[in-house]
């Protein structure tokens, strides 16, 4: 198979690279491919089998005044690389996110949960899922994903280290649950679920189990060998921010038992190999 990576040159376009080193891969960056041109997008997916959307306009703060730009790329985008792989006879796999979803749930968010984001981003993100899936219904997978950290961009985990640094204590939110999860984790199970014969529909790309901010940090100190009582709880009044945060981003992973996939493993399991691996480490001194 021919893949096509848009937003290759970010932190899970990269591990999506990695992840296909050995097949045949045409991976385009922003500069490489405007995803709002729809003829730019068409003459990009021909001639390939799978098409992964890794572009996003991705500062949620910023959408908060921004929303037509972030709509532009995050739902125009999507619908673009969906009518041309629709078009072309390709698969289409559309990295959304937990922001889709309102965060007041207590259990798990199955794939079905009704969309009901609350902030900008999110509704950009919950445009793009539902316009991809119009344009080829019978050919777009939709992946949520969520709290992710890896090697190859800024993330939270890279944060936390960095203030550790140069700060003897750090102070995280506890009232912020979700599940973090590791690019190069995700990047093999995109792979997995677009090699497989499961159907179209919406798949949750998280590590499994979940944890607080607070808890995930901790983890992180731990495995680095950094204390962790360096981890200070706080709430989120303590970080007001223009665009309001899911507080509960726990999402379920029936739908990979249900095409016979296995889920994601465990957060943990994941931080400590990426920590083992070098994906994630504390800054040079």
């Amino acid at each position: 198979m021919r893949y096509l990576i848009t937003g290759a040159s970010g932190m899970l376009g990269t591990d999506l690279q990695n992840a296909l080193a050995d097949r045949e891969v045409t991976a385009l960056g922003r500069a490489d491919l405007d995803v709002t041109d729809l003829d730019a997008v068409r003459a990009a997916v021909a001639g390939h089998d799978v098409v992964i959307n890794a572009a996003a306009y991705t500062k949620v703060d910023d959408a908060e005044t921004n929303e037509d730009a972030a709509y532009a790329v995050n739902a125009v985008g999507a619908q673009n690389l969906a009518i041309a792989a629709r078009e072309a006879g390709a698969k289409l796999i559309q990295v959304s996110t937990d922001y889709v979803f309102d965060g007041v749930a207590t259990s798990p968010y199955t794939e079905t949960a009704p969309r009901a984001p609350i902030s900008a981003y999110g509704r950009t993100k919950a445009a793009g899922e539902e316009l991809a899936t119009a344009a080829h219904p019978t050919g777009t997978y939709i992946v949520r994903t969520a709290w992710l950290y890896g090697q190859h961009g800024p993330n939270f985990a890279a944060t936390m280290l960095r203030l550790a640094g140069s700060h003897p204590t750090v102070s995280v939110v506890v009232d912020q649950l979700g599940q973090p999860t590791w690019t190069a984790d995700l990047a093999r199970q995109i792979v997995l679920l677009a090699e497989s014969d499961a159907p179209a529909g919406a798949y949750h790309g998280t590590n499994s189990g979940a944890a607080s901010w607070f808890d995930f940090t901790q983890a992180i100190f731990t495995e680095v060998g950094l204390d962790p009582e360096r981890v200070q709880p706080t709430d989120s009044t303590a970080f007001v921010r223009p665009a309001p945060r899911p507080s509960y981003s726990v999402l379920g992973h029936d739908a990979w038992a249900a095409a016979g996939l296995p889920e994601m493993r465990d957060w943990r399991e994941a931080l400590a190999e990426a920590v083992a691996t070098g994906a994630v480490a504390q800054p040079a001194a």
